[in-house]
């Protein structure tokens, strides 16, 4: 920046020309200074830097690891000939100290690099060039006389050179001083990677000695970038010991396998041409480079694999350090939930949280009760039969409520704090539809007012636990007879979960009890209570009770509960009680009785049912109440009674006492088990009361669920509750207040992606196989469709579109795919967070709702919305909606509006937001031109960042969600920001991400797991410890003010920034930032889940490394870190790219060497053994094994090590080496063609789901340039190396070779459904064959239009990049020398005389081809018979003397074979220079390549088997979480087969819907009259077999119902559900359908008829209804 910037205007425009009126003159120039617009001066403005394209680019960026390579490579080289030739140390030096002129060489290089970059444009001060020139010219002198003394090093041992006579020691040391000169910025540099912070001292020095030396020879030091980049001590040293070992290791490696092996065949190459006469000197050089090379390019490669298994374990131990994996399971829940609430509490809620103020009012009472109102409600035991809050115990000094205490022994108010908070996230489980309404029961911590805790654990943490209790109990002792309280109950009392759990199936039980019995048994039932609260508090429990019969008692309460819990949950009370009678008013006993009281007490009760019998009204006697439920819950009551009856010792006076209650109990005439009125009444009190109904699940979750039965069935569920228990037990900074809380704005960008999904959308079936997204979303998410139905409380799916539900229909949809509803839903749970945290801080609603607009804002940048709405788009209004849903939502976007007066297009800025239901316009902020520059997404949200208000801002991609129980973590992940964990300040902190399309398919699984790899182990050893994390994308937090003042998050440049993420990333390095990234709170993502999705996925993020490696920031940061932090940037970044375009160059190199020696016969030396070069095949496979184990250290951290293994053999068996070894193709094809054409173009996805299959003329177009020309060329090589080859072992030596040519062919059909149908396949050659053959119509349709597409980079191609497709036409013609001069099936032409001379035949050819020429250019003026004829007659006739040249002269077929190779080559410079003729032996190609890849398939497609196995494998993965995919494929099939690919006939569906109704109401009706086969009414019935096997066909042929067969209903009562409605392809499509109440005795039934109708392809059917109807 200079003062002459304010000489420019902002905008392009004239302000002179705006119709804007300036009063306060704001736009007007300033006094003096000229108003030329700011293009001007940029296009004058000096360059600093020029992005070339060129290789040498990115070489230049990282030349330090090149050299680096170079010199370890020599110097391992001179170890391992010193080895073999037994060379003395003193030699080795001398040879070794070679690598001093290899630094000076490589040090000249970088330096005529630099002038090549800088030439043309680049501005230079004189320092600059005199210090390049002075360095370029000392280095050359230096390497003169480096040449010089090394070259007598080694000459004759005495000479003189330069007239000083000395040996060859002498000239050596002088070689050494002069070396040392040159060396000394390489040893000073060694230094500073060290200590980093001297680099950064000596750039920020204020010294001017310092910073001329730095300008003339660093001119990286003049930048204003660059100057801070260093880390602490500390992590210089953890990183630096992590690349010493490995890089020890790696030369280790390297030496014994890569070099050591070239030892011996280099020393017999030299021999031969030392001791054989006419031996070539070129012949034997170009040998020795082709046998290094591959070793060269692998010695490159290999580092990254080592690096992947240094990341697996550093990854491991700093997650197990992290805590990481600590919980993976519900079973590890239950065991680590003791410690959660003081976790929670510590970590999640501030110092105003009412756990740490003492109160939990607000919190506990919904009604708004204070906290002394609830403790005057606690008592030890609710007694539902006495007034509101009148102790059950009276005055009785032995309460409960102490021992309750005791038991729990935690802080009750954390538990509180931490049930509420998990009482909302299983509620936002529920709304989500991840677990059912029991599920949720089972998950919720229970609160039932007035009893004596204030919450009961979830029965998720204690079903079981009764059970684990009664076993320690039944353990067999040593003294069982005369054991205490203390010792037999002491393992119950010591583990808190036992504790909570016994002393809640006591009061819950109780109370259930004293419910039931009501007040004719209260007295009996209390005074029994309290007998075993008195011994439970004296310790005589083993005195009074036979331990050993409890587990009888307890199994005939869970047949108690079971009862009650099924039967009250439908019972429906009567309108009256039945009985009238009141029981005296008795004196409530005062506590335990004494002995004798026992006779008394009988008594009163006697005179009290007395009482009751004579009020009673006669009438009573005569009525019989039938009462199913009463029955059954008297006989379990009574085997309960019975049972705690047999546990008491009848030797002892007070449990005696309790057995003569319960006897007379069960007498009692007018109580529960006598009196019919009053035990129903009492059922139908269970009935009415919500509370009961509660406390019965609870307490039957308690003593008769298995743990495995109360535990949430949804796979999701299970991970996001896991991983929030285990987040709890991780290190995270302590939560703020919410009025301390840094302020932060979430912003996503948004084009023109799905919003919320149509019914349309949903129901139209837009693929060829018919499959509607409904159906297949039904499918995949069946459990969450179940429990979407159950919230909504439909039982007919079909309802489900009614107007009622249709938008909660289309919302259950939306946030299942990828959709902009999705992520708006999932990061507006922050605001629901934070008002939960402000709720458990007493915050009222007014100062909650101004917190929220302070802290918290959600901008969605949708770029082309004012568009969307001028043009009516429905997204438009989708995008209002969830305005209207979430009012804190704030919408950017770009408008622009056409200037009256200049007609000109005026941009703008613009904010809304929803207000009282309207879309109100907040800001409009004028641009001066158009800001979409690039690629879009960078300036939609740059445009943005002006409407946010917080402090930071985190970017969440438009394929992302939210969840609700990590968005309570925000706050916590904020406070990064305030810690400085080293020298530079945090300004980007990375949040953790899980990619949540993994189960759609084995596809997508590949790409989630490989994702969750990066997004998990990588991203946290860059950041701890190698400290090089940069901001590779989504969800990260950016410190806003760092970044708006230093270029903002997102550089748009078109091209050069196809990644915009990671620029923001470089941007921070170079500026002195540093970046965190915390694992204790995840962020959904989605992923790309077909074939081409991430093909295209792939490309773009190679072509994105491609353009990275060109740009100035890759440079300049490259140049600024210490050289540790490049190996990790490099091999953790865009290194990973480099590596694999050296794999597929070591793969190319390899495969011609092994070929041309094979050819040329050179694969002996001399007349020697061959020795097979197998290491470069090892190295090839290990390159896919080895870099599976950072995904095996990922899985294993957070699953578990067997969990981990069974996924990488799953991943093996269904064919993922193959997916990961094509995209290695991917990557390295478009990351070339980015670096030697450019044309990088953002590529988007799609977010849709695949379950398609996709044409092969389409999958043609999309691989045949980047791998099936790449697959063929190399399976025909191996085939010519094969047939050449004398060294054996040819599968050992070409097995990975052969893989990589498979996995380029077969990929994209094996992973393709249904490729292996024969009917697909021959539609799919139909097909292809009429693409190829098309000659107009767009690359789609016609093969001639897509080549000319396809190659027409070759154009734009510099002369430079044009040199490596020369070299590979030069690799042509030497196989086709090759091939033409061998012997391969050599005729004898003197003695098998042709009965047709060649030359005849071959001039028939020709006259063929001349006669198809001529042809081709009059076709379109002759009439189509005659055109048909002469193309059939030339056909046959060249098809006839091709087949007649090659049976006559076999040499032929090798000349063919070499003349293919020959015309390859020209084709490919005829291509480089733009030749057209060159277009027709292409075509011939492809018609080749097409039916190399047709034939397998076609014989494939007729075996059958293949077809089934790809299937079960391609989906397995989705299989495995009971997603039937195959049936949706299945479905697929039959559709088009029965030309089904429109939506359903809805009259059809209708009709079958009303037949299977009908089916089941006259099932429902038989069966609710008590019919069975006692009463003769299960026998078959001609009418009803015809509907079921109409409904229920299941056969293969489609199913032919007609549209007039119709049938009403005319009957009252219940509408049942009948059996599955089945599609042709048996699939059930239509779901559920409608079912009303369960039957109820007392409905009347009205016959029900159906009129008969008779159509074709349906038989005649009547019902007939029985005429006597049997009694209830």
């Amino acid at each position: 920046w200079s003062r002459d910037c304010l000489q420019y205007r902002y905008s392009v425009d004239d302000p002179s020309e705006r119709d804007i009126e300036d009063f306060a003159g704001v736009t007007a120039p300033m006094p003096g200074e000229g108003c030329k617009p700011i293009t001007e001066g940029m296009l004058a403005a000096p360059k600093t830097f020029l992005e070339k394209r060129s290789w040498l680019r990115g070489v230049m960026a990282m030349s330090r690891i090149v050299e680096w390579h170079i010199v370890t490579f020599y110097l391992l080289s001179v170890l391992a000939f010193s080895h073999d030739l037994v060379w003395g140390w003193v030699y080795t030096l001398k040879v070794a100290s070679g690598v001093f002129w290899l630094f000076n060489s490589l040090a000249i290089c970088w330096g005529l690099l630099e002038v090549w970059s800088s030439y043309p444009g680049i501005h230079l001060s004189g320092t600059a060039i005199f210090g390049s020139v002075f360095v370029l010219v000392a280095r050359f002198l230096i390497l003169v006389y480096q040449t010089l003394y090394l070259t007598w090093t080694f000459g004759p041992g005495k000479g003189s050179y330069l007239g000083i006579e000395a040996d060859a020691t002498f000239w050596w040391w002088q070689y050494v001083w002069l070396s040392l000169l040159c060396m000394t910025p390489y040893i000073l540099e060694s230094l500073t990677n060290l200590f980093p912070v001297v680099t950064t001292m000596l750039f920020t020095s204020r010294n001017d000695y310092i910073q001329t030396f730095l300008n003339i020879l660093f001119p990286i030091s003049r930048l204003y970038t660059g100057k801070e980049m260093h880390e602490s001590f500390g992590h210089t040293a953890v990183y630096v010991f992590f690349w010493a070992t490995l890089i020890a290791w790696k030369l280790f490696f390297s030496y014994v396998f890569e070099v050591y092996s070239m030892v011996l065949p280099t020393i017999q190459l030299t021999d031969d041409y030392a001791n054989f006469p006419d031996q070539s000197l070129l012949k034997m050089s170009l040998l020795l480079v082709l046998r290094w090379l591959p070793q060269f390019i692998v010695y490159c490669i290999d580092m990254s694999i080592w690096y992947a298994v240094w990341q697996a374990f550093a990854g491991t131990s700093v997650g197990f350090s992290d805590h990481l994996g600590d919980i993976r399971s519900i079973k590890d829940i239950r065991n680590s939930f003791g410690r959660a609430p003081e976790h929670f509490c510590a970590k999640m809620l501030s110092p105003d949280a009412g756990s740490r103020r003492g109160s939990s009012g607000s919190i506990l009472a919904s009604d708004g009760n204070s906290m002394e109102h609830l403790d005057s409600r606690k008592q030890s035991l609710s007694n539902p039969n006495l007034a509101e809050g009148q102790s059950l115990l009276g005055n009785d000094p032995h309460k409960l409520q102490g021992y309750v205490n005791r038991l729990l022994d935690v802080r009750i108010q954390k538990w509180v704090m931490f049930s509420t908070v998990w009482n909302e996230v299983i509620d936002h489980f529920r709304e989500e539809d991840l677990i059912s309404n029991l599920e949720r029961d089972y998950m919720k911590f229970s609160r039932f007012d007035g009893f004596s805790q204030a919450i009961y654990l979830p029965v998720f943490q204690t079903a079981g636990v009764v059970e684990e209790s009664l076993a320690l109990l039944e353990r067999p002792g040593d003294d069982d007879e005369h054991a205490s309280d203390d010792t037999l109950f002491a393992p119950i009392c010591n583990h808190v979960t036992m504790r909570t759990a016994v002393s809640e199936v006591w009061e819950l039980g109780c109370y259930v009890l004293l419910k039931l019995l009501g007040p004719v048994h209260n007295d009996d039932a209390v005074y029994i209570m309290n007998y075993v609260l008195k011994w439970v508090e004296s310790g005589t429990v083993c005195d009074h009770v036979k331990i050993t019969q409890m587990r009888g008692v307890v199994q005939s309460l869970i047949q108690l509960v079971g009862v009650l819990s099924k039967g009250v949950s439908r019972r429906k009370p009567a309108a009256s009680r039945r009985s009238t009678g009141k029981p005296k008013a008795r004196k409530e006993p005062s506590g335990p009785p004494a002995r004798g009281i026992r006779r008394a007490i009988s008594a009163n009760s006697l005179a009290s049912a007395e009482a009751l019998e004579s009020t009673r009204p006669a009438l009573a006697e005569d009525v019989v109440i039938i009462d199913a439920l009463r029955d059954s819950t008297r006989d379990k009551f009574r085997a309960l009674i019975n049972s705690i009856k047999g546990m008491m010792n009848a030797s002892n006076p007070e449990s005696k006492d309790v057995m003569d209650r319960l006897t007379f109990a069960l007498s009692m005439e007018n109580g529960f088990f006598w009196d019919d009125a009053y035990a129903s009444d009492a059922l139908d009190d269970f009935a009415r009361s919500g509370i009961v109904k509660s406390v019965l699940t609870k307490l039957k979750g308690l003593v008769a669920c298995h743990p495995d039965e109360v535990e949430p069935k949804s796979k999701e569920a299970r991970r996001r509750l896991t991983f929030f228990v285990n987040s709890l037990f991780m290190d995270m900074p302590n939560a703020p207040s919410i009025h301390d809380m840094f302020s932060w704005n979430v912003l996503t960008p948004y084009y023109k992606e799905s919003v919320t999904l149509s019914k349309g959308e949903l129901e139209t079936r837009k693929d060829a196989l018919g499959v509607s997204t409904m159906l297949y979303l039904q499918t995949l998410f069946k459990a969450d469709w179940a429990n979407f139905l159950e919230r909504l409380g439909l039982q007919d799916e079909e309802k489900v579109w009614n107007k009622k539900y249709a938008a909660e229909t289309r919302q259950w949809a939306s946030i299942r795919a990828q959709t902009l509803n999705r992520t708006v839903s999932g990061m507006m749970y922050y605001e629901k967070a934070l008002r939960l945290l402000a709720n458990m801080e007493r915050l009222d609603e007014d100062t909650t709702n101004d917190l929220m607009g302070e802290k918290f804002g959600y901008i969605v940048s949708c770029q082309v919305y004012g568009q969307q709405k001028k043009d009516q788009d429905p997204k438009a209004e989708d995008i209002e909606n969830l305005m209207h849903r979430f009012p804190h939502m704030r919408v950017a976007y770009i408008d622009s509006v056409r200037d009256i007066r200049s007609g000109q297009m005026a941009f703008y800025s613009c904010l809304v937001k929803s207000h009282s239901n309207e879309i109100q316009e907040v800001y409009r902020v004028r641009l001066p031109c158009n800001p979409i520059l690039g690629e879009g997404k960078p300036e939609n949200q740059n445009h943005a960042m002006i409407f946010s208000r917080g402090e930071f801002v985190q970017t969440i991609d438009m394929n992302q969600d939210g969840y609700f129980e990590e968005a309570l973590k925000m706050r916590n992940a904020l406070q990064e920001f305030a810690k400085r964990d080293g020298p530079m300040p945090i300004t980007i902190l990375g949040l953790r991400e899980h990619i949540f399309t993994g189960s759609v398919s084995s596809l997508a699984n590949y790409m989630a797991l490989q994702e969750t790899s990066f997004v998990t182990l990588g991203q946290r050893v860059l950041t701890k410890p190698l400290c090089i994390r940069l901001h590779y994308g989504h969800p990260d937090v950016f410190d806003k003010l760092f970044f708006i003042t230093r270029g903002g998050i997102s550089k748009s440049s078109k091209g050069i920034n196809l990644s915009e993420d990671i620029f923001a990333g470089y941007n921070n390095a170079i500026r002195g930032g540093q970046v965190a990234f915390k694992e204790y709170i995840q962020v959904g993502k989605g992923r790309d889940v077909g074939m081409s999705q991430i093909y295209q996925f792939e490309a773009k993020l190679s072509q994105g490394a491609g353009e990275q490696s060109l740009s100035r920031d890759v440079y300049r940061m490259c140049h600024r870190l210490d050289f540790s932090r490049l190996l990790s940037y490099y091999f953790g970044g865009i290194g990973h790219y480099f590596s694999n375009v050296l794999t597929v160059l070591t793969v190319y190199v390899v495969i011609y060497l092994m070929a041309i020696l094979a050819l040329y016969d050179l694969e002996k030396i001399g007349d020697r053994l061959i020795t097979p070069m197998g290491t470069v095949q090892m190295l090839l496979g290990g390159l896919g094994l080895l870099q599976t184990i950072p995904l095996f250290s990922t899985l294993g951290v957070e699953r578990g090590w067997w969990a981990s293994f069974r996924e990488l053999v799953q991943i093996f068996a269904t064919g993922g080496p193959l997916h990961f070894m094509f995209h290695i193709q991917t990557k390295a094809n478009y990351m070339t063609q980015t670096i030697l054409v450019g044309g990088a173009k953002y590529r988007p996805t799609g977010r849709g789901f695949v379950t398609q299959h996709t044409p092969m003329d389409e999958q043609y177009r999309f691989f045949a340039s980047s791998h099936l020309y790449l697959g063929v060329e190399m399976g025909a090589l191996l085939i010519i190396m094969g047939i050449y080859t004398e060294a054996g072992q040819y599968f050992g030596r070409t097995w990975s070779l052969w893989l990589a040519s498979l996995s380029f062919l077969a990929s994209p059909f094996w992973f393709n459904p249904l490729t292996f149908d024969w009917n697909i396949v021959t539609a799919d050659y139909a097909k292809w064959f009429a693409w190829m053959t098309a000659k107009s119509g767009g690359a789609t349709r016609s093969w001639s239009v897509w080549w000319n597409e396809e190659n027409g980079f070759y154009k734009k191609m510099p002369m430079r990049s044009k040199l490596w497709f020369v070299i590979k036409s030069t690799l042509f013609l030497c196989i086709a020398e090759g091939v033409a001069r061998s012997s391969l099936l050599e005729a004898d032409m003197t003695i098998n005389k042709p009965m047709i001379p060649v030359s005849f035949v071959v001039a028939a050819i020709v006259v063929f081809f001349v006669l198809w020429w001529l042809l081709s250019m009059v076709e379109h003026l002759m009439p189509y018979p005659v055109r048909r004829t002469i193309g059939i007659v030339i056909g046959i006739g060249l098809m006839t003397t091709i087949t007649t040249i090659f049976i006559e002269d076999s040499n032929c077929i090798r000349y063919g074979l070499a003349a293919y190779y020959a015309i390859g080559a020209m084709c490919q410079l005829g291509l480089l220079a733009g030749s057209k003729f060159v277009k027709t032996f292409y075509f011939v190609h492809d018609l080749v390549c097409g039916h190399i890849i047709f034939i397998p398939l076609f014989l494939l497609a007729i075996l059958q088997i293949p077809h089934h196995i790809q299937t079960w494998l391609l989906y397995q993965n989705a299989l495995s979480s009971d997603v039937v995919v195959s049936n949706i494929l299945r479905y697929a099939r039959k559709s088009q087969e029965s030309g089904g690919t429109t939506a359903p006939n809805e009259d059809l569906v209708e009709q079958i819907s009303e037949l299977r109704k009908l089916l089941y109401k006259q099932e429902q009706m038989i069966e609710s009259m008590g019919g069975g086969s006692s009463l003769g009414l299960n026998r078959s019935n001609a009418s009803t077999d015809a509907i079921t096997k109409l409904i229920g066909q299941q056969s293969q042929e489609p199913m032919q119902i007609q549209p007039n067969v119709y049938a009403r209903q005319t009957m009252t009562g219940p509408v049942g559900m009948g059996g599955r409605t089945y599609s042709a392809s048996t699939l059930d499509v239509w779901g559920d359908m409608a079912m009303g109440d369960d039957a109820q005795s007392g409905y009347q039934v009205t016959p029900l008829q159906v009129p008969s109708h008779s159509s074709t392809g349906a038989r005649d059917f009547t019902f007939t209804q029985p005429t006597d109807m049997p009694p209830r």
